[in-house]
């Protein structure tokens, strides 16, 4: 595949993903949105392109939902340089970590997106649930374990067309027209559709033999993992919590974090997520051009 070259770009493939690899692998980032799958299940309604500048993987983002930008560029030289020239195609740079900020944000106006902040959880804490800051947590899970006839399975192609039927009833129960949530859907049906090829893990839980939890994520970095969905019937009270403990145990116990993503400036969504007590958060900025 001959790769595009600035200022030509190309929307992102199936087909680009050893190149996504080679270069994000170079520099393994803490940010959920640095990673092959996460672009690729979002592009129909965040609309990636890539090109090459300067040695450089740069990613353009038109969401239908929010401004367009650039991710962080990854891999070459000359960066501030070929920051500048990015911005010529989008007003900002965005979801850029610290590190990113500490060695090229000279020059550059900085500033805190925490809306698209990481939550970041020890593997142990997700896997134990210790402490008395985690009983209610227990207690739904014995309630669940105590209630259902319920079975695990690692996620396999053959369970997308029973996650999709989830997918479908969740969303019809929720009964939002949020656009962002609409693009949700549409990116966990071709999660499931691309399942394979992007080497997601996930796993399926079956009460009485229907699937009524799914649950999938990928590789972010050596010691770290992403979950960014997690789907159950909300009708069966502590399936939820039982399927995100156990999806870690089972499949990401040799890691030592999970990142499960950002909330968004959603009170309902911080709060849940806050419940599970991270450990840390990755914090995420936007860069542009200062104001002359």
């Amino acid at each position: 595949m001959n790769a595009p070259v600035y200022p030509d770009f190309k929307p992102v493939g199936l087909e680009d993903q050893g190149v996504f690899k080679e270069y994000l692998g170079r520099e393994p980032s803490g940010v959920c949105e640095m990673n092959f799958a996460n672009i690729f299940i979002w592009k129909d309604s965040e609309h990636p392109r890539w090109t090459l500048l300067n040695g450089n993987l740069c990613v353009l983002v038109e969401p239908d939902f929010e401004p367009a930008y650039f991710l962080p560029l990854v891999g070459g030289d000359r960066v501030p340089e070929t920051i500048v020239a990015c911005l010529r195609h989008a007003p900002r740079l965005s979801r850029v970590p610290e590190e990113f900020v500490r060695r090229f944000g000279a020059g550059f106006r900085v500033e805190e997106d925490p809306d698209n902040f990481d939550y970041i959880y020890r593997v142990e804490d997700l896997t134990e649930l210790k402490g008395k800051k985690y009983d209610g947590k227990r207690n739904r899970i014995r309630k669940f374990e105590s209630s259902f006839r319920h079975e695990y399975f690692p996620l396999d192609h053959q369970d997308a067309p029973e996650c999709a039927a989830l997918l479908q009833s969740w969303f019809e129960e929720k009964r939002n027209g949020d656009p962002y949530m609409k693009a949700e859907k549409v990116a966990i049906v071709q999660a499931l559709a691309s399942f394979e090829p992007l080497g997601l893990k996930g796993g399926v839980v079956r009460v009485d033999g229907r699937v009524e939890a799914f649950t999938f994520g990928m590789r972010l970095s050596d010691d770290t993992a992403v979950i960014p969905i997690e789907i159950a019937n909300p009708a069966l009270p502590g399936l939820a919590q039982w399927i995100n403990r156990e999806f870690v145990r089972r499949e990401w116990s040799e890691l030592k974090f999970i990142n499960r993503e950002q909330d968004m400036g959603i009170e309902g969504l911080r709060k849940a997520k806050l419940s599970y007590q991270p450990d840390h958060l990755v914090r995420k900025y936007n860069l542009d051009v200062t104001p002359s």
